[in-house]
């Protein structure tokens, strides 16, 4: 799913320890279903909440067929030359003017422990390695 939907949904904790939940572009890279990376600017709220914070979930929603996977980890702020490169893209340059060097782009690294899976009208959870 996280490589066919076009749109995640992030989940951070803010400073009253309500959650918050943001519609992001499908993760630039994955590592299987334990680490996956998405662009964001660095002078976002979301930001600001996963540095104080770095409790976080990603949902992938598949509406098509009525089923969706949440994973649970931890969110680390990226602004190392290499993670930038990593996953920069031809055209990213309509929302981080400056390039790949652009002080106001960043990445996400999302790392899962767990997660529940939902189809068929169940629910299951699972552990991630």
């Amino acid at each position: 799913m996280a490589d066919k939907l076009k749109t995640a949904f992030i989940g951070s904790v803010d400073s009253e320890g309500y959650p918050c939940v943001k519609a992001m572009l499908q993760p630039r890279k994955r590592e299987g279903i334990k680490v996956f990376y998405f662009t964001t600017n660095t002078s976002s709220m979301r930001v600001r909440q996963f540095l104080q914070n770095d409790k976080a979930c990603i949902y992938f929603c598949d509406n098509r067929f009525f089923r969706g996977a949440m994973l649970r980890g931890t969110m680390e702020v990226l602004t190392d030359t290499a993670s930038k490169e990593m996953i920069w893209r031809d055209g990213d340059t309509e929302y981080y003017s400056q390039g790949v060097t652009d002080p106001d782009y960043c990445v996400l690294r999302f790392t899962a422990v767990s997660g529940r899976f939902y189809s068929n009208f169940r629910s299951e959870e699972f552990t991630v390695d």
